[in-house]
């Protein structure tokens, strides 16, 4: 079966292509994305009306790509931006009917349930138990558990472009607007991981997203070139280290990096301190990044359901 996947993020709006049947893993077959940044297209929490136009536009785009590469069924969804937006569902509501898509909005915790049962079948039941933790364009998702569906998921507001946007100014960014972000972060978190370490401590400990994988790249992992069954991780004592670095680089400096885009360039140490303040607070010295993440959850989901 040939499935699409529409995934309308904050930073990134993606069509994902895959063949795939229950019990395989999911094989990639086409890719089509735009970086929307819909997230920069709010204000005073409602989608604009320019960020409506451009997101229907690629609606209407995905769509068709997914006609020509003979999708048999298009699962679409979207998070953060448009789930805190006051008028996302209107917005949704219209594009569904001009494009005759289903485009339904993912609430955060299912996100992180999802993402998390991409992790497990990604690593299997001998990973035993799983904390998987995701940073966003506008949340954070956190989920533990021992079986394929997760004990807990969380979503915090704690995404790397809504905290670039909302508490950094500065390019590099200022001193005083650093620590206020770091006390904001972990204070947010700290009020979550007492749902976490009730289970116990994790056997194995992941993370997925392009936050993650850009900081586990810039602090030695291999490169996306030599594929996704490379063993690829983040260590805490490197990323406090390189935190610091990202803090005093400008974005021009940052978009030299390893595995660094010239787009995410920005976000990357309101990323790196959301991922500092986590790996500190649930105890993690080391992080696996894993190559499966929300979408091929959602693909997973839609396969169990045949």
């Amino acid at each position: 079966m040939r499935l699409g996947v529409l995934d309308v993020g904050s930073n990134t709006v993606h069509l994902l292509v895959v063949d795939a049947h229950r019990g395989a893993r999911p094989l990639p077959a086409y890719s089509h994305k735009e970086e929307l940044r819909l997230a920069d297209h709010l204000e005073d929490g409602r989608v604009t009306e320019e960020g409506e136009e451009r997101l229907h536009a690629f609606v209407r785009d995905a769509l068709r790509v997914a006609e020509d590469k003979g999708v048999e069924d298009l699962l679409a969804f979207a998070t953060s931006a448009v789930r805190e937006a006051a008028n996302g569902e209107d917005v949704l509501a219209r594009i569904n009917a001009a494009t005759g898509a289903d485009l339904q909005v993912l609430p955060g915790d299912e996100e992180a349930r999802l993402t998390f049962l991409a992790v497990r079948r990604w690593y299997g039941w001998s990973s035993g138990r799983l904390l998987v933790v995701d940073i966003g364009g506008g949340s954070l998702e956190i989920a533990s558990g021992i079986d394929e569906a997760p004990d807990v998921a969380i979503s915090l507001p704690l995404g790397a472009g809504r905290l670039t946007r909302d508490r950094l100014g500065t390019d590099p960014p200022d001193a005083e607007e650093l620590r206020e972000l770091r006390r904001y972060v972990r204070a947010e978190i700290a009020r979550r991981v007492g749902e976490v370490s009730r289970y116990g401590p994790p056997d194995h400990a992941v993370a997925t997203s392009k936050t993650f994988k850009q900081l586990a790249r810039i602090t030695g992992a291999p490169p996306s070139a030599e594929g996704p069954l490379v063993k690829r991780v983040l260590r805490h004592d490197d990323l406090t280290e390189w935190s610091e670095k990202l803090a005093r680089m400008s974005v021009e400096e940052r978009a030299t990096l390893d595995g660094v885009s010239e787009r995410r360039a920005p976000q990357l140490p309101a990323g790196a301190v959301v991922a500092d303040a986590a790996m500190d607070l649930f105890e993690v010295d080391e992080l696996e990044i894993c190559p499966w993440a929300l979408r091929e959850g959602v693909i997973l989901r839609r396969l169990d359901g045949i």
